[in-house]
């Protein structure tokens, strides 16, 4: 008898290496070369040759969906601050956040996969380091204002790594549910500010007017300023420049649902981003100082909005394309190219070792496992290895009684597949953005065939 493969096997292996050759070229599509669209000032050289690390600023928005800023299509709101980020730097527009927020938050400061730390809701085990550690040991100074969600109060924002802070919502069980924006209800050096000393103010004043003197008083050494703003989360209540908002009684705050507030906050938060970056410019820092925008997820639902001449309702909690793709853009004066759009996958685990790319420092060997791979390469325009999926795992029971279950699932630009027990949900997201069409086997291309039996073998190790 002679020896031979059969005709399927070798038509399987031929499909498996068009395969592989396509995921080569899509790998270097993915790559976007900016290099010859910017050139350092002779300042930012000097800084360079000296070893000075740059400044970090992140701003995070509470509940803001990819539908909302006006850089991305948004329509119903005014973010001229966010449009003037986007257009002087790079506005990455396949960033995956998760569902909801703290979810979102311990995967962004810990590098990590929520199977890999999530004990309960709101709560930052103590055993985990942040990047922020990771930059504190590399000499920066850091900063941490806004909604900490965290747990732990005082010791545990220094242990992760904040030297300073101003915190809305330090323990998350006791305090979530009290004064947000007007007379806030705010924490600093282990203990609550009085009444006296908030009253008449709103919270997103006193956290730009904290990270404005922090900046201050840090622009001899390198800083990390975290600003993880309230805005634009429920309740819906006027903001400052609201001609409601003098007579706004705050014992009304915690119950307000009238989205018609929801487009001044948007605006105001927009305003406290443009009033740091002002800050930082006159200062003298701008040529050595980053800043990222995201948000922790998407929008409530009870928000409608027009995205690109369409009515899109928010999709907080919900895990399809629209309720896991986030806003997400990056300014570095001088060293980024300006009004560009890069589609390189990002997911949350991502920001910790790109901020030790960004610091010139290797990625903690001490932390446990870490599952994020850094984007600095695309920020500044150097070839590098982009990720070719993003994972998500959502321990979606906020009450944390065993009753809801999870959610699992790995997608890349075009497909994605949930962790269920047979493997049925398989989209075409690009395609199916809402998800409402999975692929049955029997319709499956041969590459899709093979990308769903990669993404099976993802989820599998995707363990504790």
């Amino acid at each position: 008898m002679h020896s031979y493969l059969p005709i399927r096997k070798i038509i399987s292996k031929f499909i498996y290496l068009l395969f592989l050759v396509s995921e080569f070229s899509s790998c270097k599509k993915d790559f976007t070369d900016h290099s010859a669209n910017f050139s350092e000032t002779d300042s930012q050289k000097q800084t360079h040759a000296a070893g000075r690390q740059p400044n970090i600023i992140l701003f995070i928005a509470d509940d803001l969906g990819v539908e909302v800023p006006t850089f991305n299509g948004g329509k119903s709101y005014s973010t001229p601050n966010l449009d003037w980020m986007a257009a002087n730097g790079i506005h990455f527009d396949s960033a995956f956040s998760h569902p909801d927020g703290f979810p979102s938050r311990i995967a962004l400061y810990t590098g990590k996969y929520n199977f890999r730390n999530y004990t309960i809701w709101g709560v930052l085990p103590e055993t985990e380091k942040t990047f922020a550690n990771m930059l504190e040991d590399a000499n920066y100074s850091t900063c941490f204002v806004g909604k900490w969600q965290n747990d732990g109060g005082d010791a545990r924002i220094h242990s992760a790594g904040f030297q300073q802070y101003l915190a809305y919502c330090p323990l998350y069980k006791n305090d979530q549910r009290k004064r947000r924006y007007k007379d806030p209800y705010l924490y600093q050096n282990g203990a609550f500010l009085p009444d006296s000393t908030t009253k008449g103010k709103y919270s997103e004043d006193m956290f730009s007017d904290y990270v404005c003197n922090f900046i201050d008083t840090n622009r001899d050494k390198p800083f990390l300023v975290v600003y993880s703003h309230n805005l634009v989360a429920q309740p819906y209540v006027p903001a400052p420049d609201d001609p409601a908002y003098p007579t706004w009684d705050v014992k009304t705050e915690h119950d307000n649902t009238d989205v018609k507030y929801f487009p001044g906050m948007v605006n105001y938060m927009d305003k406290m981003i443009g009033k740091v970056i002002d800050h930082v410019r006159t200062a003298g820092l701008e040529e050595n100082t980053i800043f990222m925008f995201i948000a922790d997820n998407a929008t409530q639902r009870a928000i409608t909005s027009n995205f690109r001449d369409t009515i899109i309702s928010g999709t907080k909690t919900q895990t399809n394309v629209w309720g896991t793709l986030t806003p997400f853009v990056v300014d570095w004066k001088g060293r980024l190219s300006t009004n560009t759009i890069d589609h390189s996958l990002i997911d949350y685990t991502d920001f910790l070792p790109t901020m030790a790319s960004i610091a010139h420092i290797p990625k903690p060997t001490s932390y446990g496992i870490l599952d994020g791979t850094t984007f600095y390469d695309n920020m500044i325009g150097t070839k590098g290895k982009n990720r070719k999926w993003v994972f998500c795992h959502w321990d979606n029971d906020m009450l944390d009684n065993g009753i809801v279950p999870r959610e699992r699932f790995v997608n890349n630009a075009e497909y994605k597949l949930y962790d269920t027990l047979d493997y049925s949900r398989f989209y075409n997201i690009k395609n199916d953005t809402w998800e409402q069409y999975p692929i049955p086997n029997n319709q499956l291309t041969p590459y899709e065939r093979i990308l769903k039996y990669e993404f099976k073998s993802i989820l599998k190790k995707m363990h504790n």
